[in-house]
C-alpha cells in the first residue's frame, strides 16, 4: 500500500507539490537557524576558551586568588612535571604553557631615544615547538595582516592597530619593559615580524604576542608558568567532562594547605563562565524550540487544510464503499510520506547552506570593533547530529498531526450526510 500511496503521491501534482513545497521551505528554515544558532554561541564559548580559559586550566592557588592581577610571582614552578603527570593521566586532552603579562613597549628614533611608548598586554605562547598546536588555536595565521609568524628568538607580533599607533613597520626594533617574576624591572629588545588582526576591540587594542622562551627568558620564568590551559583533544568543550576531570585533579590534592599548590578549573568555574554556558544552552534550546514549535504551527496548518480541501475525494469514497477506518488510515500514511519527502528535501537544502556557513561563516567585524567583550568578528554555523534530525519534527510530525485532526472531522460524519454536503 505505500508503494501505492507514493506514486498516487508522486503523480498527483496537484496535491501533494504545495505540501512538499512548504515543508521543504520549513525544514530549510529550520536546519538552517539552528545550526547558525549552534555555530554562533559555540563560537563565542570557543573564543573564550582559545585565549583565556581554556577547557581546564591550572594554576597555583595563590595565582588563581589574584588572577586578574597576571601575579607571575605567584606561577607554577617544575612545569614539566606536571605536565608529564597530567598527560599520563588525561591522555585525551592537549596542554598548553601560557605567560600573560603586561608592560610598556618603548620604540626608539634614529638616536635611540624614545619615539613613542604604549601599554601592551602581552601573552607568550609555544610559537616555536614543531608539535605545538599554538599557531592554529589562537588562529594567527589567519589573522595575519603584514609580515610573518615568529620563526627566531626576538621575534613578536603586535596588533595591526597597536602597531600602526606607534609607528611601526616590519623589522623595527622596540624595547619591553616589564618586570620578573622576582619582581624586579626588566626590559628586552624585539624585532616586529608581522602584525594581526583579530577582530575583537579587546585582543586588538594593544596586543603582543611572542613565543614562551623569550618570555621565560626576559621574566626569569625557567621551568615555570603562569597559567596552565587544557584542551580536549577532539576541539569540544564538554561541560560535564571538565568539571569531572577538575574535580578529579583537586581532589587528589585537598590535603595540602601549600599556597603554590596547583588547583585546576573547568571554564565554567572561571570569568563567569558557569553562568554564561548555562544561559547559552538554555537560550539556544529555547530559540530551537520557538523556531520549531512556530513551523509546527505552519505545517500543520498545511495539513489540515490539504485534508479538508479533500471532502469531494472522501465522500466519493465511502459512497463506493470504502470503510472510513481505510480512509483515515491511507491519509495518515500520505501525510507522512509528503512530510518525509520534505523533510528530506529541505534538510538537504539546509545542510547545503550550512556547510558553507560553517566553514567561511558571516563577518560581522564592522559590528564588533567597539566592543570590549572578547567576540568573534566571524560567525559560523556549526552542523552537528541534531541538524540532520531537527527538521522532520515540524516536517513530519506536524503534517501528520494536522491530517489527523481534519481527518477526525470527516471521519465523524455520516456518510450519507457528507455525500449530500458535497452535491451543494
Amino acid at each position: 500500500m505505500i508503494q501505492f500511496l507514493l506514486k498516487g503521491i508522486l503523480r498527483d501534482a496537484r496535491r501533494s507539490r504545495l505540501p512538499i513545497i512548504i515543508i521543504s521551505i520549513g525544514v530549510f528554515l529550520t536546519v538552517v537557524m539552528t545550526t547558525f544558532m549552534s555555530g554562533v554561541i559555540g563560537d563565542m564559548l570557543d573564543m573564550t576558551a582559545k585565549f583565556q580559559t581554556g577547557h581546564v586550566k591550572v594554576m597555583t592557588r595563590a595565582y588563581a586568588d589574584n588572577a586578574d592581577l597576571l601575579p607571575n610571582d605567584l606561577a607554577i614552578l617544575e612545569v614539566d612535571e606536571l605536565i608529564t603527570e597530567l598527560e599520563q593521566t588525561y591522555p585525551k586532552m592537549e596542554w598548553a604553557e601560557r605567560i600573560r603579562f603586561g608592560g610598556l613597549v618603548d620604540v626608539p628614533d634614529e638616536q635611540g631615544e624614545t619615539r613613542e611608548q604604549g601599554p601592551a598586554s602581552a601573552q607568550a605562547v609555544d610559537l616555536f615547538s614543531p608539535n605545538s598546536k599554538e599557531v592554529d588555536r589562537l588562529n594567527i595565521r589567519k589573522s595575519m595582516v603584514t609580515g610573518d609568524i615568529p620563526s627566531q628568538p626576538g621575534d613578536i607580533l603586535l596588533s595591526d592597530d597597536f602597531a600602526k599607533k606607534l609607528g611601526l613597520s616590519i623589522g623595527d626594533k622596540m624595547t619591553f619593559f616589564g618586570s620578573t617574576m622576582d619582581g624586579s624591572m626588566t626590559f628586552k629588545n624585539f624585532r616586529m615580524s608581522g602584525t594581526l588582526r583579530f577582530g575583537t576591540a579587546a585582543l586588538d587594542r594593544g596586543s603582543v604576542i611572542l613565543d614562551i622562551s623569550d618570555a621565560r627568558q626576559m621574566l626569569d620564568m625557567e621551568d615555570a608558568i603562569g597559567e596552565l590551559l587544557g584542551y580536549a583533544s577532539n576541539g569540544t568543550y564538554d561541560d560535564n567532562r571538565a568539571v569531572e576531570i577538575a574535580n578529579e585533579f583537586n581532589a587528589k590534592r585537598s590535603g595540602s594547605d601549600d599556597e603554590f599548590a596547583p588547583i585546576m578549573f573547568a571554564m565554567r568555574d572561571m570569568n563567569d563562565m558557569g553562568a554564561m554556558i548555562d544561559y547559552t544552552k538554555a537560550m539556544t534550546g529555547l530559540m530551537a524550540f520557538i523556531f520549531v514549535f512556530a513551523m509546527s504551527i505552519v505545517l500543520w496548518n498545511t495539513g489540515l487544510l490539504g485534508g479538508l480541501r479533500r471532502y469531494r475525494e472522501f465522500g466519493i469514497r465511502l459512497a463506493m464503499g470504502e470503510e472510513k477506518r481505510h480512509i483515515y488510515k491511507t491519509l495518515i500514511y500520505e501525510a507522512l510520506l509528503i512530510g518525509a519527502l520534505g523533510s528530506i528535501i529541505g534538510t538537504i537544502l539546509g545542510l547545503a547552506v550550512a556547510w558553507p556557513l560553517q566553514e567561511f561563516g558571516l563577518d560581522f567585524s564592522s559590528m564588533t570593533q567597539n566592543v570590549g567583550m572578547m567576540l568573534p568578528a566571524v560567525y559560523k554555523a556549526k552542523i552537528t547530529a541534531t541538524a540532520f534530525f531537527i527538521g522532520f519534527i515540524p516536517g513530519v510530525f506536524s503534517m501528520v498531526f494536522g491530517n489527523a485532526l481534519s481527518g477526525i472531522g470527516i471521519y465523524k460524519r455520516k456518510t450519507a450526510q457528507l455525500f449530500k454536503e458535497l452535491e451543494v
